[in-house]
């Protein structure tokens, strides 16, 4: 005998699970980033690719603290910039609550440390334990950039603990590009100065530049600040978005892939991190079929075509 309640009942039920995907599926993708140029690209290439997908996506830009808390209350869904090993000391703390996923590499062999110019290096100031030796010179100031950041902290740590005896010395917290600015205004005169820097980066191409040696794994680690950039996502969500999961375990960068960009966005400063990202990846298919690779549209049809055609449309 058919029953009808049985058919009901089924019904409702693959009704529910559809409504249930559907909420998780249509909520806002929420990325949050931190106003380096490099992480910036990636963000709003990532917001790019899974608005061409059917996702709404957003990203916000904040501090690296404030990253770290939307992830653990949900304010957030993703974060492309964990460089570690030097941001451990903000996001280890997430990670063993448990609030926050370290979930994929995406971007080996970057490099994150201080750095001088050439000359200063030629001059004597080559490894950690050489800054205290040329305090005169450096005005007793090593400088950082935006408040918070995970470079700064490291910094005022080693000021604090007078490490490589720098007791003295003053960390100077700026912007990524009130930063750059001192340092290239410096090296017009041939100052000597101490900062923060890192590859991928454009400042790598405009700044005769050297990376010092001597980094500790309570600094920028052993490897002289060798890096690994993780994504990190907030707990949960690759359970409730699946298919973006799998982008995400995709979604890689090649170093120089990454400093063609910042190059461009150097050279043109009208261009948006957004729009010199695209530019680059319309010529790169062998970079980002891969991100592709197993990837639905919200509707369940073919990621890589769909992203195709929203290229072809810019």
């Amino acid at each position: 005998m058919f029953d009808f309640r049985k058919v009901f009942i089924t019904g409702l039920i693959a009704l529910c699970f559809l409504f249930t995907q559907g909420v998780y599926a249509n909520e806002e993708i929420k990325f949050v980033s931190v106003s380096w140029t490099g992480v910036t690209v990636k963000t709003e290439l990532g917001v790019a690719a899974l608005q061409s997908l059917g996702y709404e996506a957003s990203n916000t830009m904040v501090s690296v603290p404030i990253a770290y808390k939307a992830l653990e209350t949900g304010d957030g869904d993703i974060f492309l910039g964990y460089w570690y090993p030097s941001m451990t000391n903000i996001a280890q703390k997430y990670f063993d609550r448990k609030t926050v996923v370290n979930f994929v590499a995406n971007m080996p062999g970057a490099k994150y440390t201080l750095a001088v110019p050439t000359y200063v290096a030629e001059g004597g100031l080559k490894d950690f334990s050489d800054i205290a030796k040329f305090k005169d010179k450096l005005d007793s100031k090593i400088y950082g950039i935006e408040e918070g950041n995970d470079g700064n902290l490291v910094i005022q740590d080693m000021i604090d603990k007078n490490m490589f005896n720098l007791k003295g010395f003053e960390m100077i917290p700026s912007s990524e590009a009130g930063m750059l600015s001192q340092v290239r205004s410096y090296t017009k005169d041939k100052k000597w100065i101490v900062f923060l820097g890192w590859s991928p980066h454009y400042m790598n191409e405009i700044i005769d530049m050297t990376y010092l040696t001597g980094s500790t794994s309570d600094t920028f680690g052993d490897n002289n600040g060798t890096a690994t950039v993780y994504t990190n996502i907030r707990k949960g969500f690759d359970k409730e978005q699946p298919n973006i999961a799998v982008f995400l375990k995709n979604y890689k960068f090649p170093i120089p892939m990454m400093n063609q960009i910042m190059d461009m966005l150097n050279k043109n400063q009208n261009l948006t991190p957004r729009e010199a990202g695209l530019d680059w990846i319309k010529n790169h298919p062998e970079v980002y079929e891969p991100w592709f690779d197993g990837v639905k549209t919200i509707d369940g049809k073919d990621g890589l075509k769909a992203f195709k055609n929203y290229l072809k449309k810019l």
